[in-house]
């Protein structure tokens, strides 16, 4: 489903429902040790997205081969690649391309369901706020509160990989913009200075969003080295709040 909201160039690989991977069979060493104190249930959201990963790098003509964490618990790319895993319940992702065809890219996936009370104005501008409301008012059909929850960290997993750098949830003015029924587009406008990628600087993030089958996906893509008009991004990093679902990979 989340292929939809990525360029060709982006091979993703999807798991749904309960995850069974085995850690002690489908990790390698150095990606069980990273587990291994952990409660069951992380154990097995860490395996099932690093499965999803080796899958598609069997598409992308690639051996599969560990993702250990770095910086901020970012996973670590093979040579040649980079990516974006996430999970929630019911739901695994993993996207990836190669470096040469992006220059980063994020993804986001939520369960569809209204953030917990208060998050919402611990994760928004009041511009953001106001847009959500009429939003709400005219499609009342989507959560615009976990839409743009899952935007922010698909907007940061892209932000992280270029700058290495924090960027809080006031630090990007996020427009979300309905096409269909159940998907559409967002811009995410920088209030901070942005990455230089190919020579531009990049001023905002574009992506894609959609919802079904109970969830919220978010995507996020920038080219290596051309497109960049004040907009799009790429990457994958670690969830940065205490409202975010908890160890995301």
């Amino acid at each position: 489903m989340i292929e939809e909201l990525l360029p060709d160039t982006v091979v993703a690989v999807e798991s749904y429902g309960v995850p069974d991977d085995d850690p002690d069979t489908a990790l390698f060493p150095e990606e069980r040790a990273l587990v291994d104190r952990a409660v069951a249930k992380r154990r097995l959201e860490f395996t099932s997205a690093r499965v999803c990963a080796r899958r598609a790098m069997e598409k992308l003509g690639r051996a599969p081969a560990p993702v250990p964490t770095g910086e901020r618990g970012a996973p670590v790319w093979p040579d040649g690649l980079l990516g974006s895993m996430t999970h929630c319940d019911g739901y695994r992702c993993a996207a990836l391309a190669r470096t040469g065809d992006l220059a980063s890219l994020g993804i986001d996936a939520e369960t569809h369901e209204p953030l917990p009370e208060g998050v919402l104005d611990s994760i928004s501008l009041p511009a953001e706020r106001d847009r959500r409301r009429a939003l709400a008012a005219a499609r009342p059909g989507v959560h615009w509160d976990r839409l743009l929850f899952s935007a922010k960290e698909s907007v940061y997993k892209a932000w992280f990989p270029l700058t290495r750098a924090w960027l809080d949830f006031s630090e990007a003015d996020i427009d979300l913009v309905p096409t269909h029924v159940d998907r559409g587009t967002f811009h995410a406008r920088l209030l901070v200075p942005g990455p230089s990628v190919g020579g531009h600087r990049v001023t905002g993030f574009d992506g894609h969003w959609r919802t079904g089958d109970g969830l919220v996906l978010t995507a996020v893509t920038v080219p290596a080295a051309q497109g960049l008009s004040g907009g799009s991004g790429g990457g994958e990093a670690t969830p940065r709040s205490r409202h975010d679902p908890p160890d995301r990979p």
